[in-house]
């Protein structure tokens, strides 16, 4: 699974500011208590000094130190006891005075072992959510809320009516975000403006975000644009090289509006790299397009449209533009 490296950064930002916000909440809580209870700031000195006093005994030489080992031991026992005691009484639970790891199987460290904890996969999870909604609607583009209503029943000279070939799109992008792994296929939605291959599209970004894959959406206009910022070097920062990195090894890349965008040689070759090296390196493509699949071979190549051909499940849009139709009826 690879990690999007913009976005890791700033789910570990968050993740390190959420740490230091609990660990300064559990001081003042901890200064509060002190303050309420000026024997409980006694006895956690007394506690501290414990420990290097075990230590100290067990370092003399030619003395027995388990015996006066044995004696801080229950001296401690004892400052537990009466701190315990002294919380229950100011209405406290017994432990308020022990800072707590808000994710007990990393102890707050985000890693187990070189892995990334579930609590830190979260938090990126949370982020990319974030990333991907700067272009889309991820509040109101779901699979729940996909509606078949906008397509009509009545076949014409199709061999499937436009609402036969939505429901099979639907089936195939909903099972495509839900089973989503490294085995999955890459998918082709082409169609004319209006059929909802970018509101599928977000629906397949919101649930494989959410399952722990990197995801990246963006407008094949851009995608280009940033290829040609890279090989040019006309970004001084390198943020074109970054986002370049994103669109080559991210799990998934959804390409939007293929077709859109101006046509030259650079275009073509950028094209041919992104689609031929993501299937080389087995890593995973949706593309959202109104040309079909002919229209893609004149425009970009023989060679682009055999990958797709033989690589990508094609799935075709029929039908009526939907965002006119709601235009008309709210008219």
């Amino acid at each position: 699974m690879a990690y999007d490296g913009k976005v890791m950064r700033r789910a570990l930002a968050r993740f390190d500011e959420d740490k230091q916000r609990r660990a300064q909440q559990f001081e003042e809580r901890r200064r509060r208590i002190f303050q309420q209870v000026p024997r409980l700031a006694e006895i956690d000195i007394e506690l501290r000094s414990t420990m290097s006093q075990i230590i100290s005994k067990a370092l003399q030489r030619g003395t027995d130190p388990v015996p006066a080992i044995q004696v801080i031991r229950d001296k401690n026992l004892d400052l537990q006891r009466e701190r315990a005691a002294l919380l229950r009484n100011a209405g406290y639970e017994e432990d308020a005075l022990e800072e707590k790891p808000n994710c007990p199987l990393c102890n707050d460290s985000g890693y187990r072992g070189s892995a990334l904890c579930q609590c830190l996969q979260n938090y990126y999870a949370r982020e990319q959510i974030a990333e991907l909604s700067q272009m889309l609607d991820m509040g109101t583009e779901t699979f729940d809320t996909f509606s078949f209503d906008w397509y009509s029943t009545e076949r014409g000279s199709y061999a499937r009516s436009p609402r036969e070939m939505a429901e099979h799109n639907f089936d195939v992008c909903q099972d495509y975000a839900r089973q989503f792994s490294p085995r999955s296929g890459n998918l082709l939605l082409f169609g004319a403006p209006g059929l909802g291959k970018t509101f599928l599209s977000a629906c397949m970004a919101r649930v494989v975000s959410e399952s722990g894959y990197s995801v990246v959406y963006d407008t094949a206009s851009r995608i280009f644009s940033r290829f040609e910022d890279a090989k040019f070097r006309r970004d001084d920062e390198d943020s074109s090289d970054e986002d370049v990195n994103r669109y080559l090894n991210c799990d998934l890349l959804i390409v939007d509006d293929l077709g859109t965008e101006m046509i030259t040689s650079f275009v073509q070759s950028a094209f041919y790299q992104l689609v031929n090296q993501r299937l080389i390196e087995g890593r995973k493509t949706v593309i959202n397009t109104n040309l079909n699949p002919t229209e893609i071979g004149r425009r970009y190549g023989a060679q682009i449209l055999s990958r797709m051909e033989g690589e990508y499940e094609i799935l075709p849009f029929i039908g009526e533009d939907i965002r006119r139709l709601r235009r008309e009826r709210q008219a």
